[in-house]
Protein backbone atom coordinates (compact mmCIF):
# COMPACT_ATOMS: atom_id res chain seq x y z
CA UNK A 1 0.00 0.00 0.00
CA UNK A 2 1.98 2.90 -0.97
CA UNK A 3 1.08 6.23 0.10
CA UNK A 4 0.11 9.21 -2.58
CA UNK A 5 -0.14 12.53 -1.34
CA UNK A 6 -0.98 14.57 1.77
CA UNK A 7 -4.74 15.16 0.91
CA UNK A 8 -5.72 17.85 3.44
CA UNK A 9 -5.44 20.09 6.18
CA UNK A 10 -7.84 20.44 9.13
CA UNK A 11 -7.91 23.36 10.67
CA UNK A 12 -10.28 24.03 13.60
CA UNK A 13 -10.78 28.13 14.02
CA UNK A 14 -13.05 30.42 15.96
CA UNK A 15 -13.08 32.37 13.13
CA UNK A 16 -14.27 30.86 10.57
CA UNK A 17 -15.38 33.90 8.17
CA UNK A 18 -12.05 35.73 9.04
CA UNK A 19 -9.70 32.44 7.72
CA UNK A 20 -12.05 31.63 4.89
CA UNK A 21 -11.81 35.26 3.70
CA UNK A 22 -8.08 35.59 4.15
CA UNK A 23 -7.31 31.83 2.40
CA UNK A 24 -9.66 33.14 -0.79
CA UNK A 25 -8.02 36.76 -0.81
CA UNK A 26 -4.38 35.79 0.21
CA UNK A 27 -3.85 32.73 -0.91
CA UNK A 28 -6.64 32.86 -4.07
CA UNK A 29 -8.00 29.86 -2.97
CA UNK A 30 -12.04 29.31 -3.63
CA UNK A 31 -14.70 28.21 -0.98
CA UNK A 32 -16.21 25.42 -2.43
CA UNK A 33 -18.59 22.24 -1.97
CA UNK A 34 -18.43 20.71 1.65
CA UNK A 35 -20.79 18.01 2.68
CA UNK A 36 -23.50 18.82 4.84
CA UNK A 37 -22.22 18.42 8.37
CA UNK A 38 -23.86 19.39 11.40
CA UNK A 39 -21.29 21.72 12.20
CA UNK A 40 -19.97 24.81 10.66
CA UNK A 41 -17.47 24.84 8.34
CA UNK A 42 -15.75 25.90 5.15
CA UNK A 43 -13.99 23.54 2.64
CA UNK A 44 -11.35 25.53 0.73
CA UNK A 45 -9.80 24.66 -3.29
CA UNK A 46 -6.90 24.89 -5.04
CA UNK A 47 -7.78 23.95 -8.55
CA UNK A 48 -9.88 20.55 -7.89
CA UNK A 49 -8.63 19.70 -4.71
CA UNK A 50 -9.79 20.72 -1.40
CA UNK A 51 -6.58 21.55 0.42
CA UNK A 52 -7.88 23.49 3.58
CA UNK A 53 -10.58 22.22 5.30
CA UNK A 54 -11.79 24.68 8.17
CA UNK A 55 -13.96 23.91 11.55
CA UNK A 56 -15.77 26.31 12.79
CA UNK A 57 -15.52 26.46 16.78
CA UNK A 58 -17.57 28.64 19.50
CA UNK A 59 -14.54 29.69 20.85
CA UNK A 60 -11.09 28.92 21.15
CA UNK A 61 -9.78 25.17 21.37
CA UNK A 62 -7.98 24.26 24.72
CA UNK A 63 -5.44 21.41 23.90
CA UNK A 64 -1.58 20.49 23.88
CA UNK A 65 0.23 22.45 21.88
CA UNK A 66 0.30 20.12 18.53
CA UNK A 67 3.48 19.07 17.26
CA UNK A 68 2.71 20.33 13.55
CA UNK A 69 5.14 23.52 12.92
CA UNK A 70 3.86 24.23 9.55
CA UNK A 71 2.35 23.05 5.99
CA UNK A 72 3.28 23.97 2.77
CA UNK A 73 1.39 24.22 -0.65
CA UNK A 74 3.44 23.94 -4.11
CA UNK A 75 2.65 26.92 -6.53
CA UNK A 76 4.29 28.83 -9.28
CA UNK A 77 3.62 32.75 -9.78
CA UNK A 78 6.63 33.75 -7.59
CA UNK A 79 6.19 37.45 -8.47
CA UNK A 80 2.74 37.68 -8.46
CA UNK A 81 2.23 36.28 -5.08
CA UNK A 82 4.48 38.19 -3.76
CA UNK A 83 3.01 41.25 -4.84
CA UNK A 84 -0.29 39.91 -3.76
CA UNK A 85 0.81 39.86 -0.24
CA UNK A 86 2.24 43.24 -0.29
CA UNK A 87 -0.86 45.11 -1.83
CA UNK A 88 -2.80 43.31 1.28
CA UNK A 89 0.20 44.47 3.73
CA UNK A 90 0.41 40.88 4.67
CA UNK A 91 4.18 39.49 6.53
CA UNK A 92 6.57 37.05 4.69
CA UNK A 93 9.55 35.77 5.19
CA UNK A 94 11.62 34.35 2.56
CA UNK A 95 14.29 32.29 2.14
CA UNK A 96 16.21 29.84 -0.30
CA UNK A 97 16.54 25.90 0.41
CA UNK A 98 19.96 24.61 0.90
CA UNK A 99 20.71 22.52 -2.05
CA UNK A 100 17.01 22.15 -3.69
CA UNK A 101 15.50 23.77 -6.33
CA UNK A 102 12.97 25.86 -3.74
CA UNK A 103 11.99 29.28 -3.14
CA UNK A 104 9.90 29.15 0.35
CA UNK A 105 7.73 32.44 0.95
CA UNK A 106 6.44 31.74 4.82
CA UNK A 107 3.30 33.27 6.19
CA UNK A 108 0.87 33.07 8.95
CA UNK A 109 -2.70 33.03 8.74
CA UNK A 110 -5.00 35.01 10.65
CA UNK A 111 -5.20 33.01 13.29
CA UNK A 112 -1.22 32.39 13.57
CA UNK A 113 -1.30 29.23 12.04
CA UNK A 114 2.42 29.12 9.86
CA UNK A 115 2.15 28.67 5.89
CA UNK A 116 5.03 28.31 3.29
CA UNK A 117 4.00 28.36 -0.05
CA UNK A 118 7.14 26.68 -2.28
CA UNK A 119 8.03 27.94 -5.68
CA UNK A 120 10.37 26.80 -7.95
CA UNK A 121 13.91 28.65 -7.88
CA UNK A 122 14.02 29.55 -11.44
CA UNK A 123 11.18 31.74 -10.56
CA UNK A 124 14.01 33.84 -8.16
CA UNK A 125 15.12 37.16 -10.08
CA UNK A 126 17.05 39.03 -9.23
CA UNK A 127 14.63 42.02 -8.41
CA UNK A 128 13.11 39.29 -5.79
CA UNK A 129 16.25 37.83 -4.35
CA UNK A 130 15.76 41.81 -2.68
CA UNK A 131 12.93 39.77 -0.12
CA UNK A 132 15.10 36.81 0.75
CA UNK A 133 16.20 36.88 4.00
CA UNK A 134 19.74 37.31 4.81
Amino acid sequence: MPLLKLDHVNIITANLDAMVAWYTDVLGMVDGDRPPFPFPGAWLYAGEDALVHLVGATDDRQSIEPNIEHFAISATGLAEFLERLEQRGVAFDMNTVPSFPIVQVNVLDCDGNHIHVDFPATELTEDLSKHLRS
